[in-house]
This record gives structure tokens, sequence and C-alpha cells, in this order.
């Protein structure tokens, strides 16, 4: 009898811009060349349907994060392979998904901060360089660099479809595909 899909959490984490939400796409769409049930939890649409009451202070981003562990775990534990992109800037933060979620894998979108700003599709960066947007990560709030991330992907100097396989690759290494 063919064993059950064990579930797992990709936990893409990086700067504002720095390519999250697009290799997290990607990998979502190479994962389903494999029938396998999937989930994607990206930061701005999850803000706007479950933490529209939150902010944007050091506690509210926390809170945020809080809540996208909750569900990352949920899905995780009933066998769906979650892809979870947010910046979540705080280690603190990182070190509860790792322990709450188990099968958790956390994917560092290294890119340098003049990289991200050049990027950035929202203008996000040039508000808060402009003081238009306080507490923006990055600019005013420091983004806590990851201690032992499992994958580092430097968006810069890498293809979105070279870091895709490079996650592929290292997902069948696990034994999560086939």
């Amino acid at each position: 009898m063919k064993q059950p899909f064990k579930g797992f959490t990709l936990w893409f984490t990086g700067l504002p811009s720095s390519g999250k939400s697009a290799l997290a796409d990607a990998v979502f769409r190479e994962l389903g060349k494999y029938g396998l049930p999937v989930e994607r939890l990206d930061g701005d649409i999850f803000r706007k349907n479950f933490s529209w009451d939150l902010g944007f202070s050091a506690e509210d981003i926390k809170k945020n994060i809080s809540r996208a562990v909750f569900i990352s775990k949920l899905l995780t534990k009933n066998g769906v392979a979650v892809l979870a992109s947010f910046v979540s800037p705080f280690q603190e933060s990182r070190t509860l998904a790792r322990e709450e979620i188990g099968n958790f894998i956390e994917v560092y979108t290294k890119c340098p901060l003049e990289e991200c700003i050049k990027r950035d599709p929202k203008g996000n960066y040039k508000k808060a360089l402009a003081g238009e947007i306080p507490n923006f990560i990055g600019i005013a709030m420091p983004y806590e660099t990851p201690l032992n991330p499992e994958i580092i992907i430097e968006t810069d100097k890498e293809s979105i479809e070279q870091s895709c396989q490079k996650i592929i690759k290292y997902l069948k290494e696990l034994g999560y595909l086939n």
C-alpha cells in the first residue's frame, strides 16, 4: 500500500521585494506537477483576509506570523505541502514556526537591500525612505537574518527556475518527493 503524503511547510523569508512570493509561486506550480495537495499562504493576501485588524508594529507583526504559523501547522499535519511567504523579520517568530509546525524548511531569499529597493513593485521602499511608511522592514525596522535556514536562495544571482529546482532537489533529498 502506498504511503500517504507527508505534509511539510516551506517558509520563505526575506526582505520585502527579495523574491519570496515569485519563488513560492514557481515552487507551487512545480509541486502541482506531482499531484500533491499544495496551499499558498502569501503575506499580502494573508493580511487582507486574516490579519486586517493588525498594523505593522513589532507586536502586530508577531501576531500576524503567529496566525500564519497556526494555519500552516494545521495544513501540514493534515498532509498538505504549505508554501508560506512572509517577510517574518524576527528570528523569534521563525523559531516558533519551526517548533510548532514540525516538518518545516526555512528558505531564506537573500537579496541585498539595494536590489530590493530597485525591484520594489509597490513603491513601498520609496515611501518608507521618504518617511511615509513607519516601521517598514529593512528601513525603519530591522530584518533579522536567519540563523540556520535549510535553503539560502540568492535571488540577485540565481534565476527563479534555478532556485525552484534547488528547492525541489532538496525536497527529494528529504524524501518528500519521489
